[in-house]
């Protein structure tokens, strides 16, 4: 057998106990560097891959974040090894942009069915039978969300930089909405904030937002808001012509969408442990939603987030280190 950094005898030895020698690692002397996107939320997906990563030996280093296509370049260029957080279809172009296959290692799917759209609170639906975003080209409906005294409603939307919000644009103006409606960019935790308060001070609220995340567990959808239909599919780039209805019939703008790990291609096929361990990891979205929810209820630190991958692993024990016995297999 060649060396391939995992002997028969450790190989035999980890299937009997999850801890293997520290010389038989397949990760040993190997770096990793993990990104993900600005948001303090998807620590906890990456922080679980990065402790399974440490089980196999990896010298994995603190998480850096940056902005999507910052991370994708990076990725790319070999300047950074993977980050958990590939959305599909959304992030489509932009993974195309930084080189897709030829420079991406992606197999597997880490999340899925992750929901996005738009939201109005259920109170000034239910009075003014708004269903349908198309429907706020009424200027006295759209007024209703006008926060900033500007006449126009005002959407809670995306950071600047996002996918999200050049498709949020790109549906304004499809749907005739320019003069009525504006998307409010800028630091999504800050906005979605905002959007809160306004919502328990009664007030009518419009926001964009997306599953998993902390939003709806607090406002939770079909109790106390809604979403909103699209009178038809428009995205911009090459998902243009991609029809974002559901299987039911009810069309919310955007596909469901899952998260996927993406690797530098080279760096996977030089340590197939890790590629493995990138294929096969799968995280329930409401445990995702969970988490997120403790986060906003104020366990936010590094600790806080160490903490939740701790309980998770300790709750699905034989999940995780299912994950490891397997990846460690594929570096035979």
């Amino acid at each position: 057998m060649p060396n391939t950094g995992i002997t028969a005898i450790a190989l035999a030895t980890l299937f009997a106990s999850p801890t293997l020698f520290a010389a038989d690692l397949p990760g040993k002397g190997v770096t990793v560097y993990p990104f993900q996107s600005t948001l303090p939320e998807e620590a906890f997906q990456t922080e679980l891959v990065n402790r399974a990563l440490v089980k196999l030996g990896y010298d994995v280093q603190p998480i850096k974040e940056v902005e999507y296509n910052v991370a994708y370049t990076a990725i790319a260029a070999g300047d950074a090894t993977y980050m958990a957080v590939n959305w599909e279809p959304l992030q489509t172009d932009m993974y195309n942009a930084a080189g897709g296959e030829k420079k991406f290692y992606r197999e597997g799917v880490y999340i899925s069915g992750a929901a996005q759209g738009y939201l109005i609170d259920k109170k000034t639906a239910d009075k003014y039978h708004i269903t349908d975003i198309s429907q706020l080209k009424d200027p006295k409906l759209a007024k209703l969300f006008d926060a900033d005294g500007d006449g126009k409603a005002d959407l809670a939307g995306c950071n600047p930089g996002w996918v999200c919000g050049s498709v949020i644009d790109t549906q304004i103006n499809a749907y005739g909405l320019s003069n009525t409606v504006a998307q409010n960019s800028g630091n999504y935790s800050a906005i979605i904030a905002d959007t809160l308060s306004r919502y328990k001070a009664g007030q009518p609220v419009l926001y964009f937002t997306w599953t998993p995340y902390w939003v709806s567990d607090v406002l939770k959808p079909g109790k106390d808001v809604v979403w909103l239909t699209v009178p038809f599919s428009a995205n911009p780039g090459s998902q243009k012509d991609v029809d974002t209805r559901l299987s039911n019939g009810k069309n919310y703008g955007f596909k469901a969408n899952n998260e996927r790990v993406v690797a530098n291609k080279q760096w996977a096929a030089q340590n197939p442990a890790a590629a493995k361990l990138f294929s096969i990891v799968k995280l329930p979205l409401a445990d995702v939603n969970a988490q997120n929810q403790r986060m906003h209820a104020g366990e936010s630190s590094a600790e806080d987030i160490q903490r939740h991958v701790d309980g998770w692993i300790k709750a699905h024990q034989a999940t995780f280190d299912g994950w490891v016995k397997q990846a460690a297999a594929a570096a035979q």
